[in-house]
């Protein structure tokens, strides 16, 4: 193996939506994986429900009597994962121009951080992804460009980027989120930290051993 190869980082592609719960655990599980593993994480975005109309729907209607059950669970693991969150949240809203404005950000530098704040927009803030006026806000505190967002959300500059995004999730037999692929592996739902640091030192093993 050569130097390059040796110094090559490991990639991850992580198939996720701004509105799946799971998601936003395993983006503080990413968070403390960036630390501790040389690694570059690729953000793509998967339809949850893409059918869901712009003022949103209840949770009670996807989760009907269990929601209350549910919701205990996922606090109790944002809490040992120090993630804030709104208890309050009982709608789920259409993220499809999220993704949109989330792939253009990874065009930008520092655009990142536009993936982490668009899970806060609606886990923490409570607020509907699927408004304009929402995003541009989302996107001045990640500290983008404002103005250029707005042109992006307008034209649908990005619409075309998420749709080969989508192909490729079912190319791959993506049917959940989040979903993690590295090299030729994959591996699908919330894992806790430790967990997800064994699917990378097993892909890293494999890619040392030439496998």
């Amino acid at each position: 193996m050569s130097v390059e190869q040796k110094e090559e980082k490991t990639m991850m592609e992580v198939f996720s939506d701004y509105v799946c719960p799971w998601c936003y655990l395993a983006s503080a599980v990413i968070e403390k994986i960036e630390q501790s593993h040389d690694i570059e994480i690729l953000w793509s975005p998967f339809p949850l429900n893409p059918d869901t109309p712009e003022q949103g729907l209840l949770l009670s209607s996807f989760l009907g009597p269990n929601l209350d059950a549910v919701h205990e669970r996922l606090y109790m693991i944002m809490d040992e994962l120090r993630l804030p969150h709104n208890s309050n949240r009982t709608m789920t809203y259409n993220s499809r121009l999220a993704q949109e404005l989330g792939m253009w950000a990874d065009t930008q530098p520092g655009g990142k951080t536009l993936h982490k704040q668009l899970f806060s927009t609606y886990f923490v803030e409570n607020q509907n992804l699927a408004k304009k006026e929402v995003l541009l806000q989302a996107v001045e505190k990640a500290g983008l460009g404002v103005v250029e967002a707005g042109i992006v959300i307008d034209e649908r500059s990005y619409s075309g980027q998420v749709d080969e995004a989508w192909r490729r999730a079912k190319q791959f037999q993506v049917t959940g989120v989040p979903s993690f692929l590295s090299d030729s592996y994959a591996t699908t739902g919330y894992h806790p930290y430790e967990e997800l640091a064994k699917f990378i030192e097993y892909v890293e093993m494999q890619k040392a051993r030439g496998a």
